[in-house]
């Protein structure tokens, strides 16, 4: 039995595949979104979003629980970025860390500093979380602060299908249920009435041929 085998290995070892999902996760909430392929979007969503519920829960428990799953990241303002890199790493480690040693939790200047990093897990707790949770007050949901956009390209090498994973707006309503009878719904309802014990609605392929055969006129599905 397939039991505590949930999800995707990604021909990767566990070491691994943990770390790629923090790294995506990290730049899902420093940039808003990101483009990967599909398999790795659907993989890195369900860990996004158990890390917004704990940074909407905002209490110091939920924020140790979600830096032992994240880690932590520098960001560095764009603005900045060729300053930084110009930098010495005596230079570079006064704008990562505080006097005390700490890393810089919100991107304060202080004397003899153009600019300070910033951290991704202060940003998630500081304004991706207060954000989500005016948002399910205002909708009155829960979940849902991801979305994946599949893109018609494919990628250069292996031609895998490629998504972006993005973070929803305040203002955007969760999806409404689609009541519009597609191919696809029609083929799940024949194939629950033949589960349920009821009589199949339309006649199978095999019969259809075998009425065009015998000179039969098929009936209509």
């Amino acid at each position: 039995m397939r039991h505590r085998v949930r999800g995707r290995k990604l021909a990767r070892t566990n070491k691994h595949r943990l770390a790629l999902r923090r790294n995506l996760a990290q730049s899902l909430f420093e940039h808003g979104e990101l483009r990967t392929t599909v398999i790795k979007a659907k993989e890195v969503r369900a860990f996004a979003e158990k890390l917004i519920t704990l940074a909407i829960n905002g209490s110091l428990a939920a924020r140790q629980r979600a830096e032992a799953l994240l880690r932590d990241r520098s960001i560095i303002p764009a603005e900045h970025r060729e300053d930084y890199d110009r930098m010495s790493d005596a230079k570079r480690d006064k704008v990562l860390r505080s006097r005390s040693g700490r890393r810089h939790r919100a991107n304060k200047t202080r004397p003899g500093l153009k600019f300070s990093a910033e951290s991704v897990l202060h940003k998630l707790f500081a304004e991706i979380g207060p954000r989500m949770k005016q948002r399910n007050e205002k909708l009155g949901s829960r979940g849902g602060y991801t979305r994946i956009i599949k893109l018609s390209e494919r990628r250069l090498g292996d031609a895998g299908p490629l998504a972006i994973l993005q973070l929803v707006g305040p203002d955007d309503n969760a999806r409404t249920k689609s009541t519009a009878r597609t191919e696809r719904k029609r083929r799940a309802r024949v194939k629950y009435t033949v589960y349920a014990g009821k009589p199949r609605p339309h006649r199978g392929r095999r019969a259809t041929r075998t009425a065009k055969a015998e000179g039969e006129a098929p009936k209509a599905e």
